[in-house]
């Protein structure tokens, strides 16, 4: 899994409450186990028309914003049914980072999983972060997991937090087997400890 130190990029504003996981990447697209092409698929019914042009009003489709890395979005991002396709998506797509009020559980913790890093604000903070995202080219945020800052266009800057053990593994590029692989000199003495003791086993 990629490290996530500190992001500058593009910010796209989608303030839309209760964006679900089929809004993110709807179930035609969950055929496959694969974590790459699902960007195209990612806000499929927002982003394409039924002939598979594109919408020019949807945010991601504007020039502005196809490299965005960061999205931020209403409150309760991430809820329905329960999906790793869709950090997958938005990881494919070239999305880091999503910034709500609130998440979904699974989808929360899928994110970090998938080397997303999920910030929830204040609607206050929501507020002044989707006016900094709807700047177009300007709209460009930096997000330091370290001092858990989010730094706007005109230098402002935002506080969130984070629990220590996930801020941890995302700095460290850890997901669930990296983790374990962190354990390796122990399993490999424990293994051969074991073969010795019980070689019948």
């Amino acid at each position: 899994m990629d490290k996530f130190t500190t992001l500058t990029g593009v910010a796209a504003p989608l303030p839309i409450v209760n964006i679900d996981t089929d809004m993110i990447i709807p179930k035609q697209f969950l055929k496959t186990i694969q974590r790459t092409g699902l960007g195209r698929g990612l806000f499929y019914e927002l982003r394409f028309n039924e002939d598979g042009s594109e919408k020019p009003g949807f945010i991601l489709n504007q020039p502005a914003y196809r490299k965005s890395q960061v999205l931020v979005a209403g409150d309760n991002f991430g809820c329905g049914s329960s999906r790793e396709h869709a950090p997958w998506a938005l990881a494919d797509f070239g999305i880091r980072c999503v910034i709500s009020t609130s998440f979904a559980d699974i989808f929360y913790n899928n994110c970090f999983k998938n080397g997303i890093l999920p910030i929830t604000v204040s609607p206050e903070d929501l507020s002044k972060l989707l006016d900094d995202a709807s700047r177009g080219s300007n709209a460009t945020l930096t997000v330091d997991l370290a001092s858990q800052t989010i730094k706007g266009p005109d230098g402002g800057s935002i506080s969130f937090d984070i629990d220590a053990f996930r801020k941890h593994c995302l700095l460290n590029g850890l997901d669930d087997i990296g983790l374990t692989l962190e354990k390796e000199t122990s399993i490999s003495a424990y293994e051969t400890r074991h073969s010795a003791e019980q070689p019948w086993a």
